[in-house]
């Protein structure tokens, strides 16, 4: 077992080397070598996955060394899914190996319908839908929930996490399940992350939706049929609302980021996230102070990333628009703070009192529509 143990330790050395220049000078046996051990080390995943006691030494072994742990015991079932984009991407590797690469990608040796088969072949398909999705650069903004490139990024995560859940132990908590989730997400631009991850939730959110309309006898009764795969879902979910709420900055900024109709959508289908969101609203609004001068609430620092007085009205407005139990318990919150602070009904007074009377405005203006 000891020697098991070295070869997987040679993991991460491998998969830096096929990322290096070092490849340059590969030739298709050393490629054909380097493949060789990624399904070797596909084939130890698959013999070990479900002694536990195993499980757990492979992974603390393979993190050994690490400047940080992205890699984990599940990336053994991926190995060849991993070295071959490695190489995919590496512009050194040269062409005869590079044609023998993709060679072997789409004809795999041995088992020509078998799941590695299939794997193999998805990944050659993804990359190149990759590169033609790819458009040029804009400046960040909070993204369109259709932007394709996004739908697909958060498919591939939703997908890895179905299927990463589905070997983790059911102790601990979910950031702590997954700690290659947030070194995915921070390497890639902040805006971004956020993206993924707001379009993630709202998959998810469609898939249960979908479920809960169609799992129905002719009585109308629930079945259970799809029980385990709602169970699934919210742990799925509940790994990425694990890393967005981890640190306050991070979900300050996603709130931030985001329009306030998709976070409301957010919050509505997920009550860990409604709560949070509200205490952010409520801190936000406390740094207002009215401006006699100006006739209006302005921001107690403007160089600071809050919210307006009109923005922080929207965002409130929005809550207001969606489910009846949020719209009520952000109502609630408004009532309450008012009464806080001195229960007035004039305005200009209490930003809670103008805060309150804004949004019931704007919710009545919206029904004469």
């Amino acid at each position: 077992m000891e020697a098991v143990l070295e070869q997987v330790e040679q993991l991460p050395a491998l998969l830096a080397v096929s990322r290096s220049a070092l490849v340059r000078d590969w030739d298709s046996l050393t490629l054909d070598r380097a493949l060789e051990w990624a399904r070797y080390f596909q084939h130890l995943h698959d013999r070990f996955r479900t002694r536990s006691r195993l499980r757990e030494a492979l992974g603390r072994r393979l993190r050994r060394g690490q400047p940080s742990p992205l890699l984990g015991f599940p990336h053994l079932g991926r190995c060849p899914q991993l070295l071959g984009l490695a190489l995919l991407e590496n512009r050194a590797l040269p062409p005869a190996a590079c044609r023998r690469l993709l060679h072997s990608l789409l004809q795999p040796v041995g088992a020509a319908a078998g799941p590695e088969s299939r794997d193999l072949a998805l990944l050659a398909r993804r990359k190149a839908a990759s590169c033609l999705m790819g458009l040029p650069r804009h400046p960040p903004r909070a993204p369109s929930a259709m932007e394709p490139q996004l739908q697909a990024e958060a498919q591939l995560l939703v997908t890895r996490l179905r299927e990463e859940g589905q070997e983790v132990e059911p102790a601990g908590g979910a950031a702590g399940q997954l700690p290659w989730l947030a070194g995915v997400l921070e390497q890639l631009p902040q805006s971004r992350a956020f993206g993924v991850v707001a379009a993630a939730l709202l998959l998810l959110r469609q898939g249960s939706v979908a479920e809960q309309a169609g799992d129905r006898d002719q009585d109308g009764n629930r079945l259970d049929t799809n029980q385990a795969s709602a169970t699934g879902e919210e742990c799925v979910a509940g790994y990425l609302l694990s890393w967005l709420l981890e640190k306050p900055g991070r979900f300050s900024a996603f709130c931030l980021f985001l329009p306030g109709s998709l976070l409301a959508s957010l919050a509505g289908h997920y009550s860990q996230l409604s709560r949070p969101y509200l205490d952010l609203l409520t801190s936000w609004g406390s740094h207002l102070f009215y401006d006699p001068f100006q006739g209006q609430w302005v921001k107690s620092c403007p160089d600071k990333a809050e919210l307006s007085w009109e923005e922080l009205r929207e965002r409130f407005s929005c809550l207001c628009q969606g489910s009846v139990l949020l719209r009520g318990q952000t109502q609630a919150a408004l009532k309450l703070l008012k009464a806080q602070d001195g229960d007035f009904n004039v305005r200009g007074l209490s930003v809670w009192t103008d805060l309150l009377m804004g949004v019931e405005e704007y919710l009545r203006k919206e029904a004469e529509c």
